[in-house]
C-alpha cells in the first residue's frame, strides 16, 4: 500500500505518532488510507449538503475495510460570481482545485480517493486531479436541486436571470421578479437544468468515473446518501483490483463522453473541460473530434434551458444510463471499457430502460440527427468557436446581421438593457477570453437579458469568453484566437456584416483579406486588466480555449 510509506516500519514511528495525535487506532492504521476530497462549504447551494455526503462515504469506506480521511477542495458558486469581477476567478479555480488535490493526495500517501464535487469547475478540477495522481478513485456528486415553481411555471436559475431581462423590458413587475427570487431555486443541489455542473456530473458517469445516478439523483433524495455509501464501499474494490483513473479514462472513454454530451445537449463548457481532463490522462481531444462525433450522434434531450424538462425528469426517465442505452442502438459507444463499478460499460447499462420517451427521445426519433454542440470555424474564428446548437431556435441556425461591438461584458449588458440592441443585430463581446478577461467569464447576464427582452429568436451573441450552461439562443463562445492575443475578433468593427451558419459549422465576417491585414497593422495589444495576484499569473500561463484553457505557459492558439 502507498500509505505504508507513512505508517509502517521503525522509520515511520514519528509519522505514526501524528496519526495517534489524530485519534487513529492501531487497526485504522493497518487499513488502507482513503482520502475523501469534500467540496463542502456554506456559500455554494450545490455544496451545502456535501457534509452529509462525506459522512455517508466515510460509512461506506469503513464498512468495506478502509480508513476514511476527509480533506477539502474549494468551490466557487458561479451564480453568485456572475456579472462582476468574481466571475474572472471561476474557471481559474479549476487548476487550483486540481493542484491542491494533487498536493494533498501525494503528500499524505493516500491509497485511493473518493471525490465529492458538485458545481461547475469543481467537477473537472477533481477529474483532472484524479487523472494526474492516478491512484484508484471514484466520484459521487452532491446531486442536482429540484426545479422551482414561480408564476405558475417550473423554474431554474436561468428563469431567474431571464426574469431580470423581462423586468428591464417592462414585461415583468418588481413583485413578479421577487417571486422568482424566492422560488426559482428551492432546494440545495446544483442548479436544476442541464447547466455546467450537471453536465459534468453526467459526463463523469459517461467517462466511467461515477456510479449510475451520479449526475441525476436529486440532492434531497435519500437515494443520494445510499449512492454515497456505495461509492465509499466501491473504492475498496477498485483498490483491491488496482483499477486506476487512467485505466478508465482512455481515449475511447472520452469519445463515449463526447457522444453522451451531444445526446444530452450539455453545456458548452464541456468543450473546455473534457480536453483539459483528457490532457491530464495523456489523451489529446481536439475540437475536430467533437464535430466528428456530433455529426453522427443524435440529440435526444432538451433539458432546461433548451426545453421544459429538468434533471429530476431525466433521473425519472432512467438517467444517463438510459441515454447511453439509446446510443448503443446506433453503435455509438464502446461498451467494452472498464468503469469504476469494476464492470464494463456494457454490463452497467445492460438493464437500463428509457422510461419516458418525452424526456429521452428514442434514438430512432431524436430532436436532431446531430449532436447538441457544434464547433464553428471561419475568418472570425480561424481556430474555432463553440455553440450549444440544441438551445438555438430554428430561425437562428443561419443568421446574418451587423456587428454591435463591445470590449467588455458590462458595456454590452448596458446596451442590451437600455434598448440599443435591435432585432437582427450580432452582439460581439471581446477581450473576455482566458488571457484577456482574464479568466474567460461566463456571459449569462447578456444572454439572459437578450432572452428576457424577447430578442432570443433574432439576436446573436459572439464572444471570446464563454457561456453558462444556463444560456440559450445563438450564443457563440470560445472564439479563438481571442482578442487579447490578436485574434480576428479584435479586428471586427461596428457594422461589419457577420454570417453565422450553424448547420455548415461556419462563422465569418464580410471583410476582405486585404482589409483584415490593414486592420491588423493598426491593432495594438491592450494593457492587462489585472496586473497582480493569482489572475495575473493565470493570464501569463493559460492556453487557448480550443486547448481547454489548460495551464501550459502558452496563450496562443495552435
Amino acid at each position: 500500500m502507498k500509505s505504508d510509506s507513512v505508517k509502517s516500519g521503525m522509520q515511520q514511528a514519528p509519522h505514526r505518532s501524528l496519526f495517534h495525535a489524530l485519534g487513529f487506532t492501531e487497526e485504522e492504521m493497518r487499513r488502507p488510507l482513503i482520502g475523501i476530497v469534500s467540496s463542502y462549504n456554506e456559500i455554494v447551494p450545490g455544496h451545502m449538503n456535501l457534509d452529509k455526503i462525506a459522512e455517508a462515504v466515510k460509512t461506506g469506506v469503513s464498512m468495506a475495510g478502509g480508513t476514511p480521511v476527509v480533506f477539502p477542495a474549494i468551490a466557487v458558486c458561479d451564480g453568485i460570481a456572475m456579472g462582476h469581477i468574481g466571475m474572472k476567478y471561476s474557471l481559474a479555480t479549476r487548476d487550483l482545485i486540481a493542484d491542491s488535490t494533487e498536493c494533498m493526495a501525494i503528500a499524505h500517501a493516500f491509497d485511493a480517493l473518493v471525490m465529492i464535487p458538485n458545481c461547475d469547475k469543481n467537477v473537472p478540477g477533481l477529474l483532472m486531479a484524479a487523472a494526474r495522481v492516478n491512484i484508484p478513485a471514484i466520484f459521487v456528486s452532491g446531486g442536482p436541486m429540484l426545479a422551482g415553481k414561480a408564476d405558475g411555471k417550473r423554474t431554474s436559475l436561468s428563469s431567474m436571470f431571464e426574469a431580470v431581462g423581462a423586468y428591464a423590458a417592462g414585461k415583468k413587475t418588481e413583485e413578479q421578479v421577487k417571486e422568482y427570487e424566492r422560488k426559482a431555486c428551492p432546494t440545495c443541489g446544483s442548479c436544476s437544468g442541464m447547466y455546467t455542473a450537471n453536465s459534468m456530473n453526467c459526463l463523469t458517469e459517461a467517462l466511467g468515473m461515477g456510479l449510475g445516478g451520479n449526475g441525476t439523483v436529486p440532492a434531497v433524495y435519500s437515494e443520494r446518501i445510499r449512492l454515497a455509501k456505495q461509492a465509499g464501499s466501491k473504492i475498496m474494490e477498485l483498490l483491491d483490483k488496482n483499477i486506476c483513473p487512467r485505466d478508465i479514462m482512455t481515449e475511447a472513454a472520452f469519445h463515449n463522453a463526447l457522444a453522451v454530451d451531444m445526446a444530452l445537449g450539455c453545456s458548452t463548457n464541456s468543450m473546455l473541460h473534457l480536453p483539459a481532463i483528457a490532457n491530464e490522462a495523456g489523451v489529446r481531444l481536439s475540437t475536430e473530434t467533437a464535430n466528428e462525433i456530433s455529426a453522427k450522434t443524435p440529440n435526444l434531450c432538451h433539458l432546461a434551458p433548451a426545453g421544459p424538462a429538468y434533471m429530476e425528469d431525466l433521473n425519472g426517465a432512467g438517467g444517463v444510463y438510459a441515454v447511453m442505452k439509446e446510443l448503443t442502438k446506433k453503435d455509438l459507444l464502446n461498451t467494452e471499457l472498464i468503469t469504476c463499478t469494476g464492470k464494463t460499460l456494457g454490463e452497467n447499462i445492460a438493464d437500463a430502460e428509457n422510461k419516458n420517451p418525452d424526456v429521452i427521445r428514442p434514438a430512432e426519433s431524436p430532436y436532431s440527427e446531430t449532436g447538441g454542440i457544434a464547433v464553428l470555424r471561419g475568418n472570425l474564428a480561424p481556430d474555432t468557436c463553440v455553440v450549444k446548437r440544441s438551445a438555438v431556435v430554428e430561425e437562428m441556425m443561419e443568421h446574418t446581421g451587423p456587428a454591435r461591438v463591445f470590449d467588455s461584458e458590462e458595456d454590452a449588458v448596458q446596451a442590451i438593457t437600455s434598448g440599443r440592441i435591435q432585432a437582427g443585430d450580432v452582439v460581439v463581446i471581446r477581450y473576455e477570453g482566458p488571457v484577456g478577461g482574464p479568466g474567460m467569464r461566463e456571459m449569462l447576464n447578456p444572454t439572459s437579458a437578450i432572452a428576457g427582452m424577447g430578442l432570443g429568436s433574432c439576436v446573436a451573441l459572439i464572444t471570446d469568453g464563454r457561456f453558462s450552461g444556463a444560456s440559450r439562443g445563438a450564443s457563440i463562445g470560445h472564439v479563438c484566437p481571442e482578442a487579447a492575443v490578436g485574434g480576428n475578433i479584435a479586428l471586427v468593427r461596428e457594422g461589419d456584416r457577420i454570417h453565422i451558419n450553424i448547420p455548415e459549422n461556419t462563422i465569418d465576417f464580410a471583410v476582405s483579406d486585404e482589409e483584415l491585414e490593414k486592420r491588423r497593422a493598426e491593432w495594438k495589444p491592450r494593457e492587462p486588466k489585472v496586473k497582480t495576484g493569482y489572475l495575473s499569473r493565470y493570464a501569463h500561463m493559460v492556453s487557448a480555449a480550443n486547448k481547454g484553457a489548460i495551464l501550459d505557459g502558452g496563450a496562443s492558439c495552435s
